[in-house]
């Protein structure tokens, strides 16, 4: 993929750290897919792994993103990170990335018990009270679908 140009410059943010602090800091990310020139979008919760950069989501075993993702791995994908409207002012203040990768299955046990642990670390509190109570066995980690995303580039913006 190629970057694209930003038409206001002084919005771009280049600071890599700071990319990576709004992949840290989300929650949610929107998923963009198409198959046969026909688009569809999701928003899902993830996990980021930082070390492999890539994000991790959990899904049923059946439905229409797998369904899309079954002909055509390329997603391109957002996360936004709200500051909120600026009243009389007509703005709104904001810091998003833009991210381009391939969405692959998760099969291998390993790595699913590692993305578990990315997602819920990522997620939540209080991780290893949920991981006691939802993987008590590896019959849980085998009957729910693991989507990987290669992050290939990534791009920000901010209005702050």
């Amino acid at each position: 993929m190629q970057k694209y140009h930003m038409q206001k410059k002084e919005r771009e943010i280049l600071d890599k750290r700071i990319l990576l602090e709004i992949l840290k800091n989300g929650k949610f990310s929107t998923i963009s897919m198409c198959r046969n020139d026909e688009p569809y979008i999701v928003t899902l919760s993830y996990g980021f792994d930082e070390i492999n950069n890539c994000l991790y989501f959990h899904s049923a075993q059946k439905g229409l993103k797998l369904e899309y993702l079954n002909e055509n791995q390329k997603v391109c994908g957002t996360i936004l990170e709200d500051l909120g409207y600026v009243k009389s002012a007509c703005s709104h203040k904001y810091r998003s990335i833009v991210f381009w990768g391939d969405m692959t299955f998760v099969e291998n046990l390993d790595e699913k018990k590692h993305a578990f642990d990315i997602m819920l670390k990522h997620l939540e509190e209080n991780p290893s009270k949920l991981k006691k109570k939802f993987f008590k066995s590896e019959k849980s980690y085998k009957n729910t679908c693991l989507l990987k995303l290669d992050i290939n580039l990534i791009t920000g913006k901010a209005s702050e």
